[in-house]
């Protein structure tokens, strides 16, 4: 309930000002007890594993949107996690599974456990989840299409596997908003 008052007391302070970027510098003086829950809360990671690149995408603040966020070579997967955490704080790590169609595994799920296993390790107080990650990259390359990204830009396997994160990511969320509303 506070969250949701919070939320319209952002949009119609807004709406007051007429201008959103002297309502953000305004809002965080007057509203400052609600608004600083929003700008302390943790981002979820997504992560499309492979065996060259890795997809990654991120959630924004108040965890309501995935966004891609890059593709980084495996190998140097972990360097870029650490730096990332040290300048955005993170929740947790969702990072999709491979799974064939009758749900057994796939070549590369034993790689992508072997990637959760370092994970772990390297990251022992945020959790990991994972996540189905089935037809992503088909879907992934649709939903260039229906953007309208050029034929080049769809060619390159990176923008895929960013793409791919992005939607392991929303679908993690929806997923998460699906069981809350069981609740």
């Amino acid at each position: 309930m506070q969250a949701e008052t919070n939320c319209q007391n952002v949009t119609q302070f807004t709406q007051l000002c007429g201008n959103e970027e002297k309502a953000a510098d305004d809002f965080s003086v007057i509203f400052a007890p609600q608004f600083t829950y929003y700008q302390n809360m943790a981002r979820i990671l997504a992560i499309d594993y492979g065996t060259k690149r890795t997809g990654i995408a991120v959630t924004d603040p108040l965890q309501i949107i995935a966004t891609a966020l890059e593709t980084v070579r495996s190998h140097d997967l972990i360097d870029f996690l650490k730096r990332y955490a040290t300048a955005e704080a993170v929740e947790s790590f969702v990072v999709g599974m491979p799974r064939n169609l009758n749900n057994t595994d796939t070549n590369n799920t034993p790689l992508v456990r072997g990637f959760i296993k370092l994970l772990k390790k390297n990251f022992p107080g945020t959790p990991v989840f994972e996540h189905d990650e089935r037809f992503t990259s088909k879907m992934a390359l649709q939903t260039m299409i229906a953007m309208g990204s050029k034929k080049s830009d769809r060619r390159d396997k990176a923008n895929i596997d960013k793409m791919s994160a992005t939607i392991i990511l929303q679908s993690y969320l929806e997923t998460l908003k699906a069981i809350s509303f069981r609740q």
